[in-house]
């Protein structure tokens, strides 16, 4: 597979690998990796500072957060002391900032201005992603040891409720509207459509087994779903929650970054090193790029609207 022609305002996409505790700088059109940088141990997710000015790296194995400039790559400052920071995630308000800890079963909240702990809140089993609800009042996780999700009152700073969902829950995101939550079910083969607010099922979307991350795709209807075992990207509908067909990915798709023009999507392959280019257009995989052991969390910063 050759290069790829990326949008001319692309810089560099930044991927982790959370299996070399590193970060590829990629060269979107080349697709070569152009530089690798070092970071604390296990980085898997990422997440842009509120102005958008820096983009977040959590190494989890590290206890530490790395600023690295949204369009370069390059190092800003690195926070260190932030406990086993898995996934993170800013409150719409910027008030908060939140991280879950993996190993040690418990979700962080912190003073988004300066990072200061504010509350250590225990919860279930291996707490995995997270997601704030619209009006910052919730912070939503799923909980893959206990095959569980509870939500967390934000302002009481407890746990509000927990409820049960399939085996392995692992991404979890909120529909436009704030309305439900999407939950990929990665221990089988679908995305669960819960009402927060009445902690009730409302529909299963079946995607393909692994179900696990999610990405908007900037039209506030379709989502894209990642399905780590069956190799396969499945674009959703929102309006129907139907599946609208799948894409096929290798190596174990994981996290995903589109362009704003909505034609090129980049999925990390975590099992063999790659990032795959998709063509949207052409529903395939057309360009891979060699990166590091594991590649986890993607980003550059002329992605579609969230």
């Amino acid at each position: 597979m050759g290069a790829f022609a990326a949008t001319p305002d692309d810089r560099v996409l930044i991927v982790l690998n959370s299996g070399d505790a590193t970060v590829s700088l990629v060269d979107p059109v080349t697709l070569k990796t152009v530089r690798t940088l070092d970071t604390g141990k296990e980085p898997h997710h990422l997440m842009p500072t509120p102005d958008g000015k820096a983009l977040i790296v959590a190494s989890s194995a590290g206890n530490s957060l790395t600023f690295l400039d949204v369009r370069t790559g390059a190092v800003q400052r690195v926070v260190r002391g932030i406990d086993d920071p898995y996934q993170l995630a800013f409150s719409p308000d910027r008030k908060w900032f939140a991280v879950t800890c993996l190993r040690l079963n418990r979700v962080d909240l912190y003073e988004a201005d300066g990072f200061k702990l504010v509350k250590r809140i225990p919860i279930g089993k291996l707490p995995s992603h997270i997601a704030f609800s619209g009006d910052s009042s919730m912070l939503f996780v799923t909980l893959q040891g206990s095959d569980e999700i509870a939500g967390i009152d934000v302002a009481g700073q407890a746990v509000r409720w927990v409820m049960p969902v399939g085996k392995l829950p692992a991404g979890i995101a909120l529909t436009p509207d704030d309305r439900l939550l999407m939950v990929g079910i990665m221990g089988e083969n679908y995305v669960d459509v819960i009402d927060w607010r009445t902690r009730k099922s409302v529909a299963h979307v079946v995607t393909g087994k692994g179900a696990h991350n999610f990405l908007p795709m900037g039209d506030k209807r379709r989502v894209l779903v990642s399905n780590r075992v069956d190799n396969t990207v499945s674009i959703v509908d929102m309006a129907t929650w139907t599946k609208l067909e799948d894409i096929k990915v290798p190596g174990g798709p994981d996290c995903m970054e589109l362009t704003g023009d909505g034609k090129t999507l980049y999925v990390t392959s975590r099992w063999i090193k790659q990032v795959s280019v998709v063509d949207l257009a052409q529903k395939a995989v057309v360009a891979q790029a060699a990166v590091g052991r594991s590649p986890h969390g993607i980003y550059f910063d002329s992605h579609a609207t969230r």
